[in-house]
């Protein structure tokens, strides 16, 4: 974590452009918030309405502004946010980072996710102040790995009783890129 702003560029791939969220953005927010996983492992809401989605925009802005990572929305060829992904600083881990990710229900199958991942990926490894991007994904989630795997992330492992999740704890795979590699 840094204790300075940070500053969010606009990133593209083949498919997605990732760029700062706006108020725009809140109909992906919402569907997203109806989600059975999305508020489990995020800080989307259950059930979100107008109000609080656009909170959690804001949010998504404080933690950019407060330098606890770099937050971007997922947007298709039209400029319509699909997802969310982010690369936070891991506290008290000097030199890594975490990546994270979510697409709506409505979106998924298209490609975006893994476009979003490989464009975050390869910025995140040319900054100096990381040595490692990390993703955790839990075993049973098969399409989230692969989409990891096929950015270049390595797993390097299983973590069990890694993080809670409704309240139970989940084992995770762990993954990574080291800065060094390319895609």
């Amino acid at each position: 974590m840094t204790s300075r702003a940070l500053s969010l560029p606009t990133l593209t791939g083949e498919k997605v452009t990732l760029r700062a969220w706006r108020r725009s953005d809140v109909a992906i927010v919402v569907e997203a918030s109806k989600d059975p996983l999305i508020p489990l492992l995020t800080s989307v809401p259950t059930n979100s309405d107008h109000p609080q989605a656009l909170a959690f925009i804001r949010r998504q802005h404080e933690r950019v502004r407060d330098g606890a990572g770099y937050v971007f929305a997922i947007a298709d060829d039209d400029d319509t946010a699909v997802g969310h992904i982010g690369l936070f600083f891991i506290p008290g881990a000097s030199r890594r980072a975490s990546a994270g990710y979510w697409i709506a229900r409505s979106r998924r199958r298209q490609g975006f996710a893994r476009d979003a991942v490989l464009a975050l990926t390869s910025w995140a490894i040319t900054l100096e102040e990381l040595d490692r991007v990390e993703l955790y994904v839990e075993p049973w989630n098969e399409g989230s790995w692969r989409v990891a795997e096929s950015a270049g992330y390595e797993r390097e492992g299983l973590l069990r009783n890694w993080k809670r999740v409704g309240g139970q704890p989940r084992d995770m795979y762990m993954y990574s890129r080291l800065t060094g590699q390319t895609t």
